[in-house]
């Protein structure tokens, strides 16, 4: 919900109305001034304080209790401020303090929305002193896929674990943690494998009645074209005809470095170029939660303005979440076979966030048999902060509960609608599986369905 939608009476308990989000003033420059940024923290960080909620989430809450409570007057005030940029550090923008915890967002008179004040003090401090220059060459994800691609083997050895002397190196040059499993790329990419139309099955529930736009992400067009094909097998299985759209990313590694203006930018040129799609009658499908947040949620924040990108966030869908409204609208094509050996589903902060339900476990679910366990704990991963040196402890410390959950569902299938969660939840893991239990097999929600059908 957004300004317009707020009730009338904002001094009503939040548990009362339904929260809502305030639309970022990122264009006015008192958005970026450093002292009017920390005074808004002080307010939210001592209302934080007195309440603790959000003890058992991310790193940010015990860090900022500890500063607290070690402080010389056991109170806020006694915090220098230039500490302030260690919560702010700690946080993923997984919004799980908004989203679960806090009964104090808007409309609740308080107005405390912890993860974009964390956002601006971002901003605020990028404006001041420049970001970080390695994090944002590696957030520059659609460059670095393409610069990839022509050598994808080679960029692959370079990059494995076991290449300890490049790993080294990567670490002491540019602070890649050595002992995070970094993503693959690929020489065939989603786009190239999707260039030919799948026809759809004139046999499916669907046909004649829906047609999506594959929105790939750039995670899965450059490190998971699997997950595409997948897709568009399911969704042709159904009937519905597909076509591969993906302008370019949206802008979630920029938004976690405060550089908002360039998420703008994204969502205006990835608007313009999806509209016509959806004039035509086109569904918006996304293959990854953090981009469907993006699409749905934060772009609308930050362009409220821009009838484009309200379209668009009403058109998308995340693709469990778009096959399960297939199977309530028009069933599903028959032929599922449960997986063997159980599956269990991480549900993705991002995917949490959106508000939706546990589409991807709704999804599971709908394959005759099928054992589905769920795991909701955060995976701690959160982008860069699940690579870089800086900040992989924080991460693994914070995936480690979750990575128990799943080592105690013993289940032959990790998956989760975030594939760098499941990754670096398939690597905790080592840990916490007993002793010689094989490790689960990773997949995006949307391969383990289309495996049950028997497409890929």
């Amino acid at each position: 919900m957004t300004d317009a939608a707020k009730p009338a009476d904002s001094r009503r308990e939040g548990s009362l109305d339904a929260p809502f989000r305030h639309a970022l003033a990122w264009r006015d420059p008192e958005f970026y001034d450093l002292a009017k940024v920390e005074a808004e923290m002080d307010r939210v960080f001592d209302i934080c304080h007195g309440c603790r909620r959000c003890f058992n989430l991310c790193d940010s809450f015990p860090k900022l209790f500890d500063m607290i409570d070690e402080s010389p007057t056991g109170e806020l005030d006694g915090v220098d401020k230039t500490r302030y940029a260690e919560v702010s550090d700690a946080c993923t923008l997984c919004d799980m303090c908004f989203m679960t915890k806090c009964p104090y967002v808007p409309p609740h008179e308080f107005n405390l929305d912890f993860p974009h004040v964390i956002l601006r003090h971002r901003a605020a401090r990028r404006k001041a002193d420049g970001g970080d220059f390695v994090r944002e060459q590696l957030g520059d994800t659609d460059r670095n896929g393409k610069l990839a691609k022509p050598v994808a083997g080679l960029a692959n050895w370079a990059t494995r674990l076991e290449n300890k002397p490049v790993r080294a190196l990567m670490e002491s040059v540019a602070g890649i943690d050595k002992t995070a499993e970094l993503p693959l790329y690929f020489s065939k990419t989603a786009g190239d494998r999707l260039k030919k139309p799948v026809a759809p099955d004139p046999a499916g529930p669907a046909f004649g009645m829906r047609k999506a736009a594959i929105y790939a992400t750039c995670f899965v067009d450059y490190n998971a074209p699997d997950t595409a094909v997948a897709a568009v097998a399911v969704l042709a299985k159904q009937g519905i005809e597909t076509r591969f759209a993906y302008p370019e990313c949206c802008g979630m590694p920029q938004l976690e470095a405060g550089d908002i203006a360039a998420v703008a930018a994204k969502a205006e040129r990835v608007a313009a170029e999806l509209l016509p799609l959806i004039d035509q009658g086109y569904d918006i499908v996304t293959l990854t939660a953090s981009c469907g947040l993006m699409m749905k949620f934060e772009w609308p924040l930050i362009l409220p303005e821009n009838e484009a990108v309200k379209r668009l966030a009403a058109a998308t869908r995340d693709i469990s979440q778009y096959v399960v409204e297939i199977s309530k609208a028009h069933g599903l094509a028959p032929g599922l076979t449960a997986p063997e050996g159980g599956v269990t589903f991480h549900n993705a902060c991002h995917s949490r966030a959106q508000n939706m339900g546990a589409m991807s476990a709704q999804m599971l679910r709908l394959i005759p048999g099928a054992k589905v366990d769920v795991v909701e704990r955060c995976s701690g991963h959160g982008g860069t902060f699940g690579v870089m040196k800086e900040t992989r402890p924080m991460a693994v410390k914070v995936g480690k509960p979750a990575a128990r959950q799943v080592a105690a569902k013993a289940n032959a299938t990790l998956c989760s609608d975030c594939p760098l969660a499941c990754k670096h939840l398939g690597q905790l893991l080592a840990v916490d599986l007993p002793a010689g239990a094989p490790p689960p097999r990773e997949a995006h929600p949307i391969e383990v369905f289309a495996r049950a059908y028997g497409l890929i």
